[in-house]
């Protein structure tokens, strides 16, 4: 096997890896319903979604309606849609046909009236209302964050990656299918504003509150779409991207004016980097927005919302632990990087998730790399280590909404940055992320499919690679010895049987390659202390 490889000491780590993730979790139907494409999903394709809402501050409640178009792909009867307690649905109507459904825990199984036809455009209006659950640690555990600012205004926002945007309206809560296009329409009280995905079409005035209504034009996973109310002006700029102009607007509470228009430069510096490495931004048509949210911030596609402080690093603290991590604002460097990695190259199951925390991570050494040079972020990706855990692989379990572990994150850009120096070219590295952003622009894929790209991109088989990586937690270690005063011998331990990646040494005046597999090999080499190229994530170990 043709490699082109390198590699990382990080310490002698000689555990057996462990068995698979969630082996001790007991799936559930719920869990079914939830993370699978079941037959009430399969025979019918989101065109289009109309959501319609009031939000009530006082409350805490929301009330509205969801319009669905869909096409008919197979003959069906009854169609799911999914709705999480507290809030209920209250009616689902056909062509002004009320209909009747059935509600099993978050699943709502709706019997349609009509003979659904191959080809044929439907919709269904699913009317709703209810108190939706309350975000506790926003993002990480979903639903609706109540807050007010320091003045006493209402500050009101949406977050709900994993637990699903049927925490707060009811949709086809399932990541395989994006709606085409969306119209988000909310009514909020006097003098508070919102800020959803998309454009910002009208603003209906009522003597009690006004309705904003956005348009996104792009298709759009469910768990980007959002709200964010608050007491918000804007300001912006125009940039010229490589699709033209770009419109980039900034919402922030009237109080962080000032301090959004210095920290948001970062904004413009993001784009720049992350066109050159990653391609056109991809919904030039929606522009991209950055939002003050109550709380850190999360990927929402076209309406990134912002809640770091208006400081550089996460929170003031730089990851890495090497300086690079204090020369950006990670917020906006990080959930912008998502724009590419999960609101155009969209999972197709969750557990897959890495396909858009491992690359999104490593765009944060890239951006470094792109304004500060290579070396800088590949001393930040490094700096990650420490962090990692190796403890449960980082792809979960399918067909149950189940994610991988969070060594997604850290391990996953370190994954990556070894693949780059597997290839050797710094120019290719750049031509394969390019690429795969235009094969899979705006579309829901599998890991499967991420991982033949990138072995028919580099011209390798990456297959073992991946399988350890990805779905073995054990770090790969390099087990040498020198046999005699010319003769190295080496072999990969802790790892897969198959796994055979080639890696870098650093002598004192030369780099060489060679090429482990899990049985011994040996490769003409003076003794002398030998220095694992450091950007290869491997552990090591000498003999004697």
């Amino acid at each position: 096997m043709n490699w082109k490889i390198g590699l990382l000491l990080v310490g002698i780590v000689l555990n057996m890896p462990s068995k698979a993730i969630g082996q001790h979790k007991v799936f559930t139907r719920a869990d079914t319903l939830r993370g699978s494409i079941t037959p009430e999903r399969a025979w019918w394709d989101l065109t289009y979604y109309h959501l319609n809402i009031e939000v009530f501050p006082e409350t805490k409640s929301i009330k509205g309606e969801n319009r669905v178009q869909y096409r008919v792909d197979k003959p069906h009867q009854v169609l799911q849609i999914d709705l999480q307690e507290p809030l209920r649905i209250t009616a689902v109507t056909q062509d002004e046909i009320a209909l009747h459904f059935k509600k099993e825990g978050a699943a709502y199984f709706i019997q349609l009236a009509k003979e659904q036809q191959v080809g044929q455009i439907e919709q269904l209006s699913i009317h709703y209302e209810g108190i939706p659950q309350e975000a506790e640690r926003p993002p990480w555990d979903g639903g609706i964050t109540w807050s007010k600012d320091k003045n006493g205004n209402h500050f009101i926002a949406s977050s709900n990656q994993g637990i699903g945007s049927s925490i707060w309206w009811p949709s086809k809560d399932h990541p395989a299918d994006e709606v085409d296009s969306m119209l988000i329409s909310v009514k909020v009280p006097k003098g508070l504003m919102n800020v959803s995905n998309g454009r910002l079409r009208q603003v209906d005035e009522h003597d009690e509150g006004n309705t904003f209504h956005w348009f996104v034009s792009n298709p759009i996973n469910d768990y980007g779409v959002n709200i964010n109310i608050g007491d918000y002006v804007h300001f912006g700029e125009k940039y010229m991207g490589e699709e033209g102009m770009l419109d980039m607007d900034y919402y922030v509470l009237s109080y962080n004016l000032e301090k959004a228009k210095g920290q948001f430069k970062d904004a413009a510096r993001m784009m720049e980097a992350f066109e050159h490495w990653f391609g056109p931004y991809p919904f030039y048509e929606d522009s991209y927005k950055l939002v003050e949210a109550p709380y850190l911030g999360m990927e929402h596609q076209s309406s990134v919302t912002y809640g770091n402080g208006f400081e550089n690093g996460y929170l003031g603290r730089d990851l890495s632990e090497t300086g690079w991590g204090m020369k950006f604002d990670f917020i906006i460097i990080h959930e912008s990087g998502h724009e590419w990695f999960a609101n155009s190259i969209t999972y197709t199951d969750i557990a897959d998730m890495w396909i858009h925390e491992s690359f999104t991570n490593y765009s944060e050494s890239l951006f470094l790399d792109y304004h500060y040079g290579k070396e800088a972020g590949q001393e930040y990706v490094r700096g990650t280590r420490p962090k990692i855990e190796n403890k449960l692989p980082i792809i979960g379990r399918y067909s149950v909404n189940h994610r991988g572990s969070a060594d997604m994150y850290y391990k996953g850009g370190n994954i990556l940055n070894t693949l780059r120096e597997i290839i050797q070219n710094d120019d290719k590295w750049r031509d394969i992320l390019r690429g795969m952003n235009k094969e899979f622009f705006h579309q829901n894929v599998s890991s499967a499919q991420v991982e033949n790209f990138l072995s028919q991109q580099s011209g390798l088989d990456l297959t073992a690679f991946f399988h350890q990586y990805l779905r073995h937690p054990s770090l790969p270690v390099l087990e040498y010895y020198f046999f005699d005063e010319n003769t190295l011998r080496f072999r990969w331990v802790n790892c897969i049987p198959s796994f055979d990646m080639p890696v870098d040494l650093l002598l004192t005046n030369e780099r060489i390659r060679i090429y482990p597999t899990t049985k011994w090999g040996e490769k003409e080499v003076r003794r002398e202390k030998i220095i694992i190229e450091p950007n290869f994530y491997v552990g090591s170990f000498q003999l004697r």
